[in-house]
C-alpha cells in the first residue's frame, strides 16, 4: 500500500501547540518503529492531518498505515481467540491485550462494583463512642480540621521569639569548651587573676618557720640528754614534739645531706594538696544586737525594791506565810510548833497561837467577809479565828461557824470534823479536821467556802481531798493516783482545778469532771505553783532551779523556762493587780519580774526580770521558803530558814 504523504504545511498554530515535542524520539519517522512517540498530546488535533506530530529534527511522523479493511477485522474476529480483549491504543497506535485482572476490572466497574476486589463495602460500622468501657480506648476518630490549620498563638510565640533574636535579647547558645580548664591553686590573691575573683578561695597553710632546734649548731639546751633520746624513740612518731634530734656540728661542712629530704618534701606535698582547709564564714555581728530589746526596769515601775520591815519572833525556819485580804495583817507558820499574826505597817505580832507540830502551811481565807485562818501541821487542819481587824465580822465568822446543823443521814467520811472546845476556842481554834495522812498543803477557792489539802502518798489514791467549809463535807476528787502530788490550787474565775505532780500540771475541769489539760514542765521535780488573777497563765518552780511560765491558750509546754536561781525554788507568787510574779529560792535571794499579761491573744506575755531582793541569810542550806504579795501594794512578803518575815517594798 502505498503510503500516501501530504504536501501541506502546517499552520503555525499547530506548531505552536505541540508542546511535547521535546520528548520525541529519535528514531520516530523509521518504518521499524510505528510507535506514536509524540507524547501525550490530544490525537484530535492532527485527525486532519497524514502525520502526528514531529520527530527531534523536525521531521514529520507520519500516522501508521491501517491495513485492515471489513474482511481482515472479521477473519480476525473469527480465528483470534484474544480478539475479545484487544483493545486500540490510540496513543501510540498499537494492539493492546488486556490481562485476565484488567478484563476482571473492566467488569467490575461496568456492574458498578469498588474497583479493588478485597474492599467490603459492607463492614460492621465502628462505633467511636461505644457502651463498652475499655482500659486504654484506642480511636480511629478522624482528624479534626483545626489540627491542620497552624496555630495562631504558636505563630506569635514564634514571632515574638525571632523579635528577641533580631533585637539581640536571646542570644545562642555557645558551643561548650571541651578544652580543661586549669586553676592554679597557689596564686596570689590578686585581683586581676581568676583566683583573685574567686571569693572562696583559701591560701595554702603557711610554713614554720624553723627554730634554734633546727640549726646546725644548735644552743646546748636545745641539746637532748641521753634519758631524753631514750624516751624520744620509744614514743610513737605523732607523739613527739619535734619530728628528728637535734644535733650539734662544728661547722656548716660538716652537716651531712639530709637523708629523709626527699620524704619531708614529698610529705609536705601532701599536706599541701590533701590538706582539708575550709573556709570559716564569720559574720560581723554586733554583739548588742543579739540581746533582745527588753524594756528598762525603770519603765515597769511599781516593783518592791528594797527591803523595809523584818518580822522578828520565829525561833525555826518559817514554812509559810500569808497575807489578810484587806492587806492589813500577815500570818506566818513556823517550825517552831507556832502560828503567829503580825501587822504588815508595823512588824508587830499580835497573837501568837502554838500548836502541837510544825506548821507546814497556812493560808488566809480569801474571802472578805469571813476571818478565817487555816493551819496544817502533822494530820490535822485548824481553822482558826483570829479576832484581828472588824469586830462584826470576827462574830459573823463565829455565827457562821456555830450556825451548822447536822444533817440526818450523815455519811462516812475519810476526814473527822471536830469542834474546837476549851483553851483551844479561846485562842481562836474552831474547827479541827483530822486526816488520815501528813498534810503539806492548805488552799482556799477564790469564794472562801472550799478548801483543799494536799496528803503527799506515792502509792495511794486518797493524796487531795476538798472540804466545804459550809457543809463540813469532805470529797475526794480522784479515784487513782497519778502520780506524788505535789501542790494544788484553784482556777480564780473558772471552774478549774491544777493539780501539780513531779513532771505535770493537770488541769480538770470540776463541773465536767475531766482532766482538759497535762502541761508538761520540762522539769525534774516540781516544787510549789501559782496561777496568774486572769487564768490563762500558770508559773511553776522547781527544785532544778527553774521557773516554768506557761501560756495556756498557747501551748501544753513551757512558754518560757527562766533560770535566774542558783538554787531550788521554794516559793511562786502573782500578784492579783500588777503585772507582776516572784520566786523564793534557796539561795537567799527573791527575784521579782514584770510579766505583762495582754489582751490581746495574738500578743504574747512580757516577762523581764526586774529586781534581785536579798536579805535572808541561808540556815541549813536552805534561803526563801515562801513568797507572798500584798493585795493591794506592789510589796512582796518573804519567809525564810533563818527564822524571820521579811517585806519588801
Amino acid at each position: 500500500v502505498e503510503r500516501k504523504r501530504s504536501d501541506e504545511d502546517l499552520s503555525g498554530f499547530s506548531r505552536i501547540c505541540s508542546p511535547q515535542r521535546g520528548k520525541l524520539d529519535k528514531t520516530a519517522g523509521t518504518s521499524s518503529d510505528i510507535r506514536n512517540t509524540v507524547g501525550n498530546i490530544p490525537m484530535e488535533w492532527y485527525k486532519d492531518y497524514p502525520h502526528i506530530g514531529y520527530d527531534l529534527d523536525g521531521k514529520k511522523i507520519f500516522k501508521p498505515i491501517r491495513t485492515k479493511d471489513e474482511l481482515d477485522e472479521f477473519l480476525d474476529k473469527m480465528e483470534n481467540p484474544d480478539y475479545w480483549r484487544t483493545v486500540h491504543n490510540k496513543m501510540t497506535g498499537t494492539d493492546l491485550r488486556l490481562s485476565d485482572e484488567q478484563v476482571d476490572l473492566v467488569h467490575r466497574l461496568q456492574q458498578g462494583k469498588f474497583g479493588d476486589v478485597n474492599f467490603n463495602e459492607y463492614e460492621p460500622a465502628i462505633d467511636f463512642f461505644s457502651s463498652e468501657v475499655m482500659i486504654h480506648p484506642v480511636t480511629n476518630r478522624p482528624e479534626d480540621k483545626r489540627s491542620f490549620i497552624p496555630s495562631l498563638i504558636e505563630k506569635e510565640k514564634v514571632g515574638k521569639l525571632v523579635h528577641a533574636i533580631k533585637m539581640g535579647w536571646i542570644k545562642p547558645r555557645r558551643p561548650k569548651e571541651t578544652a580543661p580548664k586549669y586553676y592554679d591553686l597557689w596564686a596570689q590573691e590578686d585581683l586581676n587573676t581568676v583566683l583573685g575573683r574567686h571569693k572562696m578561695h583559701i591560701p595554702a597553710p603557711k610554713m614554720r618557720l624553723p627554730g634554734h632546734e633546727e640549726s646546725y649548731n644548735p644552743p646546748p639546751e636545745y641539746l637532748l640528754t641521753e634519758e631524753e633520746k631514750l624516751a624520744w624513740e620509744q614514743q610513737d612518731p605523732e607523739d613527739r614534739r619535734v619530728s628528728f634530734l637535734p644535733q650539734k656540728y662544728s661547722c656548716l661542712r660538716a652537716v651531712p645531706a639530709f637523708s629523709r629530704f626527699i620524704h619531708e618534701r614529698f610529705e609536705r606535698c601532701l599536706d599541701l594538696y590533701l590538706c582539708p582547709r575550709q573556709r570559716k564564714m564569720r559574720v560581723n555581728v554586733n554583739p548588742e544586737d543579739l540581746i533582745p530589746k527588753l524594756p528598762k526596769p525603770k519603765d515597769l515601775q511599781p516593783f518592791p525594791t528594797t527591803q523595809s520591815l523584818v518580822y522578828r519572833g520565829h525561833t525555826s525556819l518559817v514554812r509559810s506565810i500569808s497575807v489578810s485580804p484587806s492587806g492589813q495583817w500577815l500570818v506566818s507558820g513556823s517550825d517552831d510548833c507556832t502560828v503567829r499574826f503580825w501587822e504588815v505597817s508595823t512588824a508587830r505580832c499580835l497573837k501568837t497561837v502554838e500548836v502541837s507540830g510544825a506548821v507546814k502551811s497556812v493560808a488566809w481565807s480569801p474571802n472578805p467577809a469571813v476571818c478565817l485562818v487555816a493551819i496544817s501541821y502533822g494530820e490535822t487542819i485548824v481553822l482558826l479565828n483570829p479576832g484581828l481587824g472588824d469586830k462584826f465580822i470576827c462574830s459573823a465568822t463565829d455565827q457562821l461557824i456555830s450556825s451548822y446543823e447536822e444533817p440526818e443521814e450523815s455519811k462516812e467520811q475519810s476526814v473527822q470534823w471536830t469542834i474546837a472546845e476549851g483553851s483551844d476556842h479561846e485562842h481562836g481554834q474552831r474547827l479541827i479536821l483530822k486526816h488520815p495522812k501528813a498534810v503539806r498543803q492548805v488552799t482556799w477557792h477564790g469564794k472562801g467556802d472550799y478548801l483543799a489539802c494536799v496528803m503527799p502518798d506515792d502509792n495511794s489514791s486518797l493524796q487531795v481531798v476538798i472540804h466545804q467549809v459550809s457543809k463540813r463535807r469532805t470529797q475526794n476528787p480522784f479515784r487513782k493516783s497519778k502520780g506524788m502530788v505535789q501542790c494544788v490550787s484553784f482556777h480564780p474565775i473558772r471552774p478549774y482545778f491544777f493539780v501539780a505532780t513531779q513532771r505535770y500540771v493537770r488541769v480538770y475541769n470540776l463541773i465536767k469532771q475531766e482532766l482538759t489539760k497535762k502541761l508538761m514542765a520540762n522539769c525534774k521535780w516540781i516544787s510549789s505553783m501559782a496561777v496568774h488573777p486572769g487564768g490563762d497563765n500558770v508559773i511553776c518552780g522547781s527544785y532544778d532551779c527553774r521557773l516554768a511560765w506557761f501560756d495556756l491558750d498557747l501551748s501544753t509546754k513551757p512558754y518560757k523556762m527562766l533560770r535566774h536561781h542558783k538554787k531550788a525554788l521554794r516559793g511562786v507568787a502573782y500578784h492579783k493587780h500588777y503585772p507582776l510574779f516572784a520566786s523564793g529560792s534557796d539561795d537567799g535571794s527573791v527575784i521579782v519580774c514584770h510579766g505583762m499579761v495582754y489582751n490581746d491573744l495574738l500578743q504574747n506575755p512580757l516577762i523581764v526580770p526586774v529586781k534581785v531582793l536579798k536579805g535572808h541569810t541561808i540556815t541549813h542550806d536552805l534561803g526563801v521558803l515562801d513568797v507572798a504579795f500584798h493585795p493591794s501594794q506592789p510589796w512582796v512578803f518573804s519567809s525564810g530558814a533563818d527564822g524571820t518575815v521579811r517585806l519588801f517594798t
